[in-house]
């Protein structure tokens, strides 16, 4: 487990718009409005993604939810469920809620060309961070799955998602960015409630639990081709 700790620095807020939103095309067609669908498939028995050389295999889920692009995919429980909404096609827009075997909204995922992107002022925490290899060599720096928590003005707010590269940059300051795949934007958000642990203690005995590493094996499954 690595604990870091890094300054407050703050960041500007502002609109990323990709190089390719006026020409993108997405694989599928279709017109401008909103759908939703679920695609799950058979995984490919034979993979296995390693989080880091020195970290035990996580192998896939049951299942894999493919995006209708073709290229991003992850895997997750079988008996866990993906709901897609597609509100745009041109520029592509689309987002991923991943509900577990009890109907709660556990992931939320965008995949689009048109992102927002916005930070702040905070002191982080990193409780533990891995890169997702089934996305290296197609973003730089390398995605990871974090777990971490950022402490403004007295309060925490514990986050556990994808970041772009390391959560805090090797100086020690804090890092916020999209994960950038091809001409579309990717990130991927465990849903937490307001205030979901008493301290960084219960945080990380919750992490290092079932619930937990279910949550990190689907952010770690995710691949691009």
């Amino acid at each position: 487990m690595r604990l870091l700790q890094c300054a407050p620095l703050a960041l500007a807020a502002a609109l990323l718009p990709l190089a390719a939103c006026a020409e993108g095309t997405p694989a599928n067609g279709g017109s401008s409005t909103g759908s939703a669908a679920i695609s799950t498939v058979a995984p490919d028995p034979g993979r296995a993604i390693v989080p880091a050389a020195t970290s035990s295999p996580v192998l896939p889920g049951p299942a894999v939810f493919t995006f209708p692009d073709g290229r991003l995919s992850f895997s997750h429980p079988a008996d866990w469920t993906v709901e897609l909404f597609e509100p745009s096609k041109t520029p592509y827009v689309g987002t991923a809620t991943v509900h577990d075997a009890e109907g709660s909204s556990r992931i939320n995922i965008y995949y689009g060309q048109i992102a927002d992107v916005v930070a702040g002022s905070a002191t982080r925490t990193v409780i533990e961070t891995d890169p997702v290899l089934g996305l290296r060599d197609h973003s730089v720096p390398t995605p990871h799955a974090s777990f971490f928590v950022d402490r403004s003005e007295g309060a925490a707010r514990y986050r556990m998602e994808l970041t772009a590269g390391l959560p805090v940059s090797p100086d020690g300051q804090v890092r916020e960015g999209p994960v950038l795949l091809g001409d579309r934007v990717l990130s991927a958000d465990v849903l937490f409630d307001a205030q979901p642990f008493a301290n960084d203690d219960a945080a990380k005995a919750w992490f290092w639990g079932a619930e937990g590493q279910a949550l990190k094996a689907v952010l770690m499954s995710f691949s691009y081709r």
